[in-house]
């Protein structure tokens, strides 16, 4: 059986983790299956984004046990980051379609996308501390990066839990939608950027992940002034503004 599984429609690429007997639970086998699945994804020119969900009834309910237990020393931790670290790193515009529980390293896969959508059955958990676990493969400055840090000690040190509507209250999900309507929404969401020019959308992505470390308005200016002078260089933005300005033209007439 595939544990993971892909459908592409419309430019839109939908990433199912699928191992429901164990509600989707992170594996070494399950990474590397994921590994290569971006890999043919990011070689496919006619994918422009990705929607990640879980095969119901859940998301991802955390890291396999005894593949964490055997762990036991920071070089074993890499292979258990791999999937989650290959969606956060892949330049193809992301969108997590959390459909049910979302707890601890399958949090970390709803953290590693660039959007975040929720269904009403959908449920936030750190969980680290409830197995006595440090948190490993960047939850914490993940969660901090989306959220703010009483959020992050409330989910983490507390052990508090989010649904689908508290979720999208605190900004930790984009929205939270009916559950009969979450994927559609995310394909929905998604197809916007997979209509793009590819490496536009990869230019952007990396814009907004770099200027987490900028701090004034020059170097944020400065930042941006090569990518988007590069992007009016391209034959993509000519084409569109002249079609703007057509249709500009033909809506005064």
């Amino acid at each position: 059986m595939a544990l993971v599984l892909t459908e592409i429609e419309d430019g839109v690429a939908t990433v199912t983790l699928n191992h429901p007997e164990v509600r989707n639970a992170v594996s070494l086998e399950m990474n590397q299956e994921l590994e290569s699945v971006f890999d043919q994804l990011e070689d496919d020119r006619s994918v422009g984004a990705v929607v990640l969900t879980g095969a119901p009834p859940a998301f991802s309910a955390g890291a396999n046990l005894d593949e964490l237990l055997a762990a036991d020393d920071p070089s074993r931790l890499g292979a258990i980051y791999a999937g989650f670290l290959r969606v956060a790193h892949t330049p193809l515009p992301t969108v997590a379609a959390v459909n049910g529980p979302a707890v601890g390293a399958g949090m970390n896969f709803a953290l590693a996308c660039d959007v975040i959508l929720a269904g009403r059955q959908a449920m936030f958990e750190s969980r680290f501390l409830q197995i006595a676990i440090h948190p490993g493969g960047g939850h914490t400055w993940r969660l901090r990066s989306i959220c703010d840090r009483q959020t992050a000690m409330a989910m983490v040190v507390f052990g508090e839990r989010l649904d689908g509507p508290r979720a999208a209250e605190i900004g930790l999900a984009w929205k939270c939608v009916d559950d009969e309507e979450l994927l559609g929404e995310a394909r929905r969401l998604a197809r916007r950027p997979a209509r793009a020019p590819r490496a536009l959308t990869a230019a952007m992505k990396q814009t907004i992940i770099d200027m987490g470390a900028v701090t004034d308005s020059e170097a944020a200016v400065a930042r941006e002034v090569d990518p988007q002078a590069w992007s009016m260089a391209q034959p993509e933005f000519k084409e569109r503004v002249a079609a703007l300005k057509e249709a500009i033209s033909t809506s005064r007439t």
